[in-house]
Formats: structure tokens, C-alpha cells, sequence
């Protein structure tokens, strides 16, 4: 099998981390340790971990609370034979998290489940990747580690701070912006177009349950720069517009 030399595996396992809205879920029945699987909805947290919003009425939930080791599949939801699609297998350890940030990640992109993420027993959980398995294509199966599908924040402190106020901004005031992202820069059909997550290399766009990744073109860890390099994209989508 030869090798694609122009196919970048890290990009897209995090483009289909970023993307996915829902997934299979992969837990351990406890004493049996027969495998478990189930629907969940997904989202991620600033450096891509995946998050989740469970009840402790699933069975799921009380397979990971005994055994917190799991796997997660996503796929790209392409039309058509889903085994011609690309796919990620994400692999680790669940726990619930209390993290704030995590909690707004996911209501963002899940914004229906503001009606009973207050209830009792539900909880946010966080998956602590272990290893990624990537299939997307013939001469494109790869193993991953963590850090090849995680973005790094550990210097981007200010960008993480400013986050939720830059989203606010940008679809309170920037909503053109947003929908020439998509439909420029990404090939988007038109339509209502918001921002859902800005990190270090990239911004996060949804439309209903429809997400698009726009990496970056450099890596930014400040409001400042935040600024320069959206402004960037806006000419670049503005000039392919012309």
C-alpha cells in the first residue's frame, strides 16, 4: 500500500474531532466485561478532548462509572456508503468533569440540551485520549497519538480567557464574517452561520447540527493576534467572493 504523501493524518483526525456532532460510544459492562455500545451527542473542549453529556440513568454512564475505559467512533457523515467515508476511532479513559469552560463547549454546540443539563443526574464527562485510530481512505489507515489529534494550549492562556467573549462578538456583530468563512473559505451552502469555538489553530463554525473546521493559517494564542489573522480570512473569503 503506498502511502499519500500529500495527506495529512493529524489534520484530519482533529477536523473530524472538531466536526463531529455525534458518535458511538464504547463502554465495559461491569463483571462481564461484555462491550457496550451507544448513540451519544459530542463536543470538544479547547484542546479537543471530547465531551459529553451523560445521565446516570444510561447504561453507558454506569458502565464507565465502574470501568472508565472507552471508545469513541466518529465518521464524517458522508452521503453515500459511510465505509467510503473517513472515520476516527478515539480511545481513554471517561470521567466526569465540574470544569465551567467545558460545560459552556458543550451547550454551545448542543444548545438544546440547556432544558436538562441542570438535572441531577446528569453530568458532564470529559474522554483523556489514549490513542486514535484513523481510517480515512485507501493508503490513509494510521495510528495516532494524543498529541497529534489535541491542540496544544498550554501557551495560549489569553485566547482561552477571551474565548467566549470573541464568539459573542463575532456572531452579535460579525455574522456576515461567519457565513463567508463557510461558504467562501469551506464550500458551505449559504445560511444562518455562527462561530461555536475559537482555539489556538482554528475556528469552529455550526450551522443547526451541520460543524466546519477553518484551521488557522498560523497559530494564535492572543486576542491580538485573533483579530489579525479573522480579518485575514475575511479579505481572503471577501476576495473570492469577487
Amino acid at each position: 500500500m503506498t502511502a499519500d504523501q500529500t495527506f495529512d493524518s493529524r489534520l484530519a483526525a482533529r477536523k473530524l474531532l472538531r466536526e463531529a456532532r455525534s458518535g458511538a460510544l464504547a463502554t465495559l459492562v461491569p463483571g462481564a466485561g461484555d462491550p457496550y455500545c451507544s448513540l451519544v451527542n459530542v463536543a470538544t473542549a479547547a484542546d479537543g478532548a471530547p465531551l459529553l453529556l451523560l445521565s446516570t440513568l444510561a447504561v453507558h454512564t454506569r458502565n464507565l462509572l465502574a470501568d472508565p475505559r472507552v471508545s469513541l467512533m466518529l465518521d464524517e457523515r458522508k452521503a453515500g456508503d459511510p465505509l467510503e467515508g473517513a472515520r476516527v476511532m478515539l480511545s481513554g479513559t471517561c470521567a466526569a468533569t465540574s470544569d465551567a469552560a467545558a460545560a459552556r463547549a458543550y451547550l454551545r454546540r448542543h444548545p438544546e440540551a440547556e432544558m436538562f443539563a441542570g438535572f441531577k443526574d446528569f453530568a458532564f464527562y470529559r474522554i483523556e485520549l489514549a490513542r486514535a485510530h484513523l481510517v480515512a481512505g485507501f493508503g490513509r489507515i494510521v495510528d495516532l497519538a494524543p498529541a497529534d489529534v489535541l491542540t496544544d494550549v498550554s501557551d495560549a492562556a489569553e485566547l482561552l480567557a477571551a474565548e467566549e467573549g470573541a464568539i459573542a462578538h463575532m456572531n452579535a456583530d460579525h455574522a456576515d464574517a461567519c457565513r463567508l468563512y463557510a461558504t467562501r473559505l469551506l464550500g458551505a451552502p449559504e445560511g444562518d452561520w455562527r462561530c461555536v469555538g475559537i482555539y489556538p489553530d482554528g475556528i469552529e463554525l455550526q450551522q443547526g447540527r451541520t460543524a466546519l473546521r477553518l484551521f488557522f493559517p498560523q497559530r494564535v494564542t492572543g486576542p491580538g493576534p485573533l483579530r489579525a489573522v479573522l480579518k485575514q480570512l475575511v479579505e481572503q473569503a471577501r476576495a473570492k467572493a469577487e
